[in-house]
Formats: structure tokens, C-alpha cells, sequence
């Protein structure tokens, strides 16, 4: 038996049901994001330019903002759940350590603190993927 399998068997058994209020709450945190970077693009697009990395910004933004609308989506109903939560790691990953921690983390408007527990809530749903009420579940207990 191969790891993964071992590790959706041991998430199965080991998951509280309060947990599906976390993994919604992210999908929503995160498809919440992708409508305002899709409304106030020119925020994402200055993060991004000030950034290291320095190259055309409107594919980053265009990614961005329809990896955070799609991949919160499929959170929140917790279809291809694993799969979501591992498009959005880079995403996040970039966004803690490459635009919010340049930042003053003390002022008002940083989002370091948010943007770090979300990346944390990832991480973990990466690992214990959708739980028993979720789509991923339905399907694979009701084969097509």
C-alpha cells in the first residue's frame, strides 16, 4: 500500500466533523480573495512589481486570481480537494515569504499574519484531505 493510501485511510478514520467548517471557511477566504484581486487588480499587480520577481505581472495576476476563484470553489464543496489545496501551496507560499514578509508586518494593512494561517490551513487539508462531507467522498464511496 503506497502512502497516500495510507494517509487518506488514517484522515478517514481521524476526522472530526467540525473540520469541514475549517476547510469551508478556507474555500471561502480564498475564493473571497480571488473576487478582489479580480475587481482591484492594480493592488495585485504593485504586490507583484515589488516583488522579486520582475516579469510580465498580468499572467501572475490572471493565475492568481483564477487559481484562488477555482481552487476555493473546490474547497469549499471539497471536490479533488488534495489537489485544490496543492494548486493554491505555491500561491501562498509566494505570498508569505516573497510579498508580505518584505513588508512591515506591523502596520495595519499587512495581510503576513492572514496570508501565514492560511498557508498553515492548506498544509493541514493537504494532509487530511476533504473529510467525510465532501464531494470527494460522496464519489468514492458511490462509484460512477
Amino acid at each position: 500500500m503506497n502512502t497516500l493510501q495510507q494517509i487518506h485511510r488514517w484522515s478517514l478514520t481521524h476526522h472530526p466533523r467540525w473540520l469541514i467548517v475549517f476547510r469551508v471557511a478556507l474555500g471561502i477566504c480564498l475564493f473571497v480573495k480571488g473576487i478582489s484581486f479580480m475587481v482591484n487588480a492594480t493592488s495585485l499587480q504593485s504586490a507583484i512589481q515589488n516583488s522579486i520577481f520582475p516579469t510580465n505581472s498580468a499572467l501572475f495576476i490572471i493565475l492568481i486570481t483564477w487559481a484562488h476563484l477555482l481552487g476555493g470553489f473546490l474547497i469549499i464543496i471539497g471536490l479533488l480537494t488534495r489537489w485544490a489545496v496543492l494548486l493554491q501551496i505555491p500561491i501562498l507560499f509566494g505570498a508569505v515569504f516573497f510579498i508580505n514578509a518584505q513588508k512591515d508586518m506591523s502596520t495595519s494593512g499587512s495581510e503576513f499574519g492572514f496570508s501565514l494561517l492560511l498557508l498553515l490551513m492548506l498544509l493541514f487539508f493537504l494532509i487530511e484531505g476533504g473529510g467525510p462531507l465532501s464531494l470527494d467522498d460522496y464519489f468514492r464511496k458511490n462509484p460512477v
